[in-house]
């Protein structure tokens, strides 16, 4: 009996279906609406757009400020070709803690120097070798949406003002 409900009700979505391909539904441009602005432009979705230049990499030596704890840094400069695998990360011949003395270059967090334990390794954890995971470099562009974002310390400045 419920091999049969379970043939019924396949056949029953078959049919469905060669019913649903069958029919045709035309849309005509004038149902359509305006045309709605978004990432691709004003480009329809069944034409290809023109692809934008590709952007530059900031090059600062500044750091930028931080908009939450705890927020991974972003990286200053281009990191094009570097190799960053298992086997390899090209971040250490400059970031490593043996190495910032010579290149100037911030040391990288004690953080990346605990296992998932929270135990204190000799060396950076196997588990943060792919930096860009978390680190990114920053390109020179007009934010593509608008951003309403505030920091914390805006927040409590706010705050504080209206209790005053």
């Amino acid at each position: 009996m419920k091999n049969l409900v379970s043939l019924r009700f396949i056949a029953a979505a078959l049919l469905c279906g060669l019913v649903l391909s069958l029919s045709t539904v035309e849309v005509r441009s004038q149902d359509a609406g305006p045309p709605i602005a978004n990432l691709r432009g004003m480009t329809p979705l069944d034409q290809e757009a023109t692809p934008p230049r590709i952007p530059q990499t900031e090059e600062t030596d500044r750091r930028r400020a931080r908009n939450y704890p705890e927020q991974p840094p972003t990286i200053p400069h281009r990191i094009d070709g570097y190799q960053l695998d298992a086997n390899v990360n090209q971040c250490l011949s400059c970031h490593a803690r043996s190495r910032v003395s010579e290149s100037g270059a911030p040391m990288i967090s004690i953080t990346h120097f605990m296992d998932r334990d929270g135990q204190f390794l000799a060396t950076v954890s196997a588990r943060r070798y792919f930096c860009n995971q978390c680190h990114v470099t920053q390109d020179r562009v007009a934010p593509m949406v608008g951003n309403s974002f505030v920091d914390i310390d805006s927040l409590l400045a706010i705050e504080n003002s209206k209790a005053n």
